[in-house]
């Protein structure tokens, strides 16, 4: 049975299905990177045992997931799991911050070159896809690279005391 190129979705269910289907890709296929955007993160399902294994499972030391947000004070509150994950796997997780980016700037995707992505174009109604076609995952490389050509290191794994 082939997969098609392109799914559409329409709904934050949906939305949060895409991202489940994407990472276990991820994790079946075993890719060496994966970028994961958004403004803040707070609408994605980080926290959710199921992501956790499956990036469990993906992660290894010759890889790298690379986050761009406008801030992580979202993360932080709302995905504890993935932040306990994070502070195990920091060796493989890159986190960075682009606060000067105009709103909009910052694309809601994950992006596993070779394997998938799934992209949300509409924040408010929950539109977007799921995409297995590679001039897609031309072109959101090359949103990724210029948000993240501008971004910082942010959010350590760990907070040291004075």
């Amino acid at each position: 049975m082939t997969e098609a190129l392109h799914r559409l979705f329409n709904t934050r269910r949906e939305f949060h299905a895409a991202l489940l289907e994407g990472f276990g890709e991820i994790a079946r296929v075993g890719c060496r990177e994966v970028w994961l955007s958004d403004e803040d993160f707070a609408d994605w399902p980080l926290n959710s045992p199921d992501v956790i294994e499956l990036l469990t499972r993906w992660a290894q030391s010759h890889r790298r997931l690379t986050l761009i947000a406008r801030g992580f004070d979202e993360v932080a509150r709302r995905h504890p799991r993935w932040v306990e994950w994070r502070r195990q796997w920091s060796h493989v997780v890159e986190c960075r911050a682009n606060e000067e980016a105009a709103v909009g700037e910052i694309p809601t995707l994950l992006l596993a070159p070779g394997v998938v992505a799934v992209r949300l174009f509409d924040r408010v109604n929950f539109r977007g896809s799921l995409s297995r076609d590679p001039a897609d995952w031309v072109r959101h490389r090359e949103l990724i690279d210029a948000v993240s050509q501008r971004s910082v290191e942010a959010f350590p794994p760990t907070i040291l005391g004075i």
